[in-house]
């Protein structure tokens, strides 16, 4: 066994769960940091299929995630391995913090503390969201992108289940045209 191969996955996986404050979403663009570019586990297309089929499936996505990439990457032991540390600091911060956070939940300090990380995660999320769509254009073209974009986002809005979008998305993706919109043949 590759102890060196097992410390990076629960290190990579406890840093982004420790880090991730703010739930699930905060969480991805850290697993994506540490997955395709400091240990190049992944590459983005298959980061973004990972994410898609994640999002598919019921629970919380860090550790749907942590559980395929640390089988992936580290077999059985590297699943454990990934799986205990995304949810070790949750458990940690519930046993030691939920006390000091409930004593003081009114206290402005707390408050800014939650309403300065917002933007925050709202940039980190930007940030992945562009990269997707820089993809996207490589990968369709920007006709196509921007086409699936704004349906997407109408759908959405209109209160369309994120699952029921992915699968339209999948279909579309199974039945679109071989060429990238904008090519002549």
């Amino acid at each position: 066994m590759n102890w060196t191969l097992q410390k990076d996955i629960f290190i990579s996986f406890f840093r982004s769960s420790m880090l991730g404050y703010g739930g699930g979403p905060s969480t991805i663009p850290l697993v994506y940091k540490e997955v395709v570019d400091t240990y190049k586990w992944m590459t983005d297309e298959e980061f973004s299929d990972l994410l898609a089929i994640s999002n598919t499936l019921p629970g919380p996505i860090l550790t749907k995630m942590a559980g395929y990439i640390g089988y992936r990457v580290g077999g059985v032991i590297g699943m454990l391995s990934a799986l205990i540390s995304s949810v070790l600091p949750t458990v940690l911060i519930m046993i030691f913090l939920i006390g000091f956070l409930i004593k003081f939940r009114d206290s402005s300090i707390v408050q800014g503390m939650t309403s300065a990380i917002m933007p925050v995660v709202g940039v980190l999320l930007l940030t992945l969201t562009w990269s997707f769509v820089k993809k996207s254009k490589k990968d369709l073209g920007w006709l196509y992108a921007i086409m699936l974009i704004v349906v997407g986002t109408i759908l959405y809005i209109m209160g369309v289940h994120p699952a029921i979008l992915i699968a339209a998305l999948i279909l579309f993706a199974i039945f679109k045209p071989n060429q990238k919109a904008g090519e002549s043949s």
